[in-house]
């Protein structure tokens, strides 16, 4: 592949053994061991790994996934793997409905099962936290019927705010040559998620109006696709209760995965108490009154919709942008 290419390295059988090997390292770094003894049903778990009750947490970039997904890996009962590379990067196959079901289904329970036979994890529930499977949750549903999504939602005005001090998508980072694990180049450069009309567009506007459409369209997927969820199924989040009070949501979140184990609980709430509350409402004192109309153009019904916005300042009638 062109090293300057915007585009990814494909996923075919040549290029596989790479994916596979970056897939693993990556995994590797940010794996926290579970420190379990040796038992029967370990082993036996390596020959069929468990992947009838995955959990994902979904949810855009910079809103407390990455956090969330921390707390997840303390608990025994889970196996929790940050953003598997490989995965990551085929969430453009499925959503340009590129490859067929089984194909797709055939990847994901390979690359996750994988995972799970690696740390001889086997035995436990599989759980990952990428932000594009909030775009692809039908196929994740039907592939994994028993799977539980836990939704993470942040004022997307302090989500834009905080993703644009990073490089995945500043203009600045254009001639870095820099890619992100999904196989991105850094830079303003459009995603497959951008609306094909409007990509000269995405590649030409600020960088906070990139990450508040990064957000509008990551979040309008999720909640799209969440209706047709059971409720044992779907859960919401608000990353503003989250960081305000950590205890209780954290119990709500044992309770929808059925966590009863004492242990497991406390671990989890000692986990969730390190939130931090400093992040809420930066974009007040950050965000310029011309970023702010921008923001609000993009997604001011989805703010609005979600009741971080009062609709007396924001008029949807002034947007043809789609809808929820």
């Amino acid at each position: 592949m062109n090293p300057q290419s915007k585009e990814p390295t494909p996923i075919t059988w040549q290029s596989l053994p790479g994916w596979i090997q970056k897939t693993l390292k990556a995994d590797r770094y940010y794996y926290k061991p579970n420190y379990q003894t040796l038992s029967l049903k370990r082993f036996q778990s390596l020959l069929k790994p468990n992947l009838d009750n995955p959990i994902f947490l979904i949810g855009s970039p910079r809103s407390g996934t990455t956090f969330l997904g921390d707390c997840l890996s303390v608990l025994p009962e889970v196996s929790y793997h940050h953003e598997p590379v490989a995965t990551k990067a085929a969430a453009r196959y499925i959503y340009e409905s590129n490859w067929s079901f089984e194909q797709s289904q055939r990847f994901y329970r390979s690359f996750y099962g994988l995972l799970l036979q690696v740390y001889f994890d086997g035995h436990l529930r599989f759980a990952e936290k990428t932000p594009r499977n909030a775009l692809i949750i039908p196929f994740l549903k039907e592939a994994f019927p028993q799977a539980q999504f836990i939704h993470i939602i942040r004022d997307g005005r302090d989500a834009a705010l905080s993703h644009s001090k990073k490089p995945w998508l500043q203009a600045a980072t254009a001639n870095s040559g820099r890619r992100e694990p999904g196989g991105y180049l850094y830079g303003p450069y459009a995603r497959f998620w951008v609306e094909p009309d409007r990509r000269e567009e995405f590649e030409t506007t600020s960088d906070i109006h990139r990450c508040i459409w990064n957000w509008r369209v990551f979040n309008e997927q999720a909640l799209q696709a969440a209706e047709a969820l059971a409720s044992q199924q779907y859960i919401q989040i608000r990353y503003e209760a989250l960081v305000s009070n950590p205890d209780e949501v954290g119990q709500t979140i044992l309770d929808f995965l059925k966590i009863s184990n004492d242990h497991s609980r406390r671990l989890f709430s000692k986990a969730m108490s390190q939130a931090k509350s400093d992040s809420v409402g930066n974009w007040r004192k950050e965000v310029s009154t011309n970023e702010l109309n921008q923001i609000y153009a993009e997604a001011g019904y989805l703010l609005q919709q979600l009741e971080y916005l009062e609709s007396s300042s924001f008029n949807a009638s002034e947007t043809s942008l789609p809808r929820v």
